[in-house]
């Protein structure tokens, strides 16, 4: 694998030099849960809007998923709309060291009938924000286009599109109310010696040191180092450990299982585990063991759009879930808990006046058939 070019820390200011923020809680303001990097223990089940209040899937033909432009202020204010804790985002940093939202490793575009391919970190800012629609209504973007998992490049057509942006613009535009889980981007492709993933972080951190004040963070990542440095160069936020959970195998041993994972966190005293909820299902077991190991731990991927996945896992007594249809889990989530005044979940089924049930009407003999079969079925 290629190595990225050496990059030098000592361009970036020293966060010795930067003032760091109380202790925040890995909760919303909204519904504050307090749990944060030194308090272990969540109260709360956690809605994570992912990209904001989705990401986009332009081949799938649910409209949902190509409803507003992932990871852009609108689509952060518009998860905000509803009652979810978190927005998670990517952040990349670009060439002329300014943390930005963007997914994938490579952005793309067509000129003269050629598409034209550029990695996000070979960027400038102004490079960058020169792709699709812009502020500037007497501007014209770049065409922007995306390159899916199976090599189909598709114009990157939503419903409702809106430009791209900076962290900085992130933290002052959205909702205060809303935290953040900033997911940390690094190319799997590409080996990061410490220096370079170290001069990275720093401008992040400078930029959440600097505008985040009391709004809640949760850093994470995929990338094993870049979560290991993060932990080493700050303690207010917590950080979490990003894997596949064994749905898929990398040369990185560390990132092929949930039990690599919780060693991995416990050896880096590390918060938490963000794991694809099939690695939960098809290895519940390892949820007890992240539990003794005093993690938090959430997770992500299509499963988290069913609601009945999402109350399988509450039941199982996960920390939260990132979900795409944020309205809907939202509403299904809503429906199973009911919090009482000191915010913890009442054991009380009913539905008030009407004294329905609110949560998915399984038995417990459903409930352990499920826990059971599960596993086998996302083989």
């Amino acid at each position: 694998m290629a190595a990225l070019k050496a990059a030098h820390v000592t361009i970036v200011p020293s966060l010795d030099h930067v003032q760091e923020s109380p202790s925040l809680s890995l909760s919303s303001p909204r519904v504050p849960i307090g749990a944060g990097k030194a308090e272990q223990k969540a109260t709360k089940f956690l809605v994570v809007g992912h990209r904001g209040k989705g990401m986009n899937a332009l081949a799938s033909p649910d409209r949902r998923l190509k409803e507003v432009k992932e990871n852009t202020i609108l689509s952060f204010n518009s998860a905000a709309q509803f009652p979810i804790d978190f927005v998670e985002f990517d952040v990349q940093v670009t060439k002329d060291d300014c943390p930005i939202i963007f997914h994938d490793n490579f952005i793309f575009t067509e000129e003269n009938g050629k598409i034209l391919e550029k990695r996000l970190t070979d960027l400038t800012l102004d490079e960058f924000l020169s792709y699709g629609p812009q502020k500037d209504h007497n501007k014209v973007g770049k065409p922007l286009l995306r390159k899916l998992k199976d090599g189909r490049i598709l114009n990157w057509d939503v419903q409702t599109d809106s430009p791209f942006c900076t962290l900085k613009e992130v933290f002052e535009s959205v909702d205060s109310k809303l935290g953040f889980n900033i997911e940390l981007k690094f190319d799997d492709n590409l080996i990061y010696q410490d220096s370079e993933l170290t001069h990275f972080l720093q401008v992040i951190l400078q930029v959440v040191f600097k505008y985040a004040k009391d709004r809640p963070i949760i850093f994470s990542s995929f990338q094993p180092d870049a979560v290991r440095v993060m932990g080493k160069l700050q303690i207010t936020y917590p950080v979490f450990f990003l894997t596949n959970g064994g749905t898929q195998i990398f040369a990185d041993t560390r990132r092929n299982s949930l039990e690599e994972a919780i060693k991995f966190c416990c050896e880096n005293k590390l918060q938490g585990i963000v794991s694809e909820v099939r690695g939960l299902f098809r290895n519940p077991s390892a949820l007890q063991k992240i539990k003794d190991a005093n993690l938090l731990f959430l997770t992500y991927g299509q499963l988290n759009n069913v609601p009945e996945a999402v109350y399988i896992q509450h039941l199982m007594g996960i920390n939260g879930v990132i979900v795409d249809l944020v309205q809907e889990i939202t509403e299904t989530v809503n429906n199973f808990i009911t919090p009482t005044k000191n915010g913890e979940e009442s054991g009380d089924d009913s539905n008030g006046e009407d004294g329905k049930v609110n949560r998915p009407n399984f038995s417990e003999r459903e409930i352990s058939f499920l826990l059971r079969l599960i596993p086998e079925l996302v083989q």
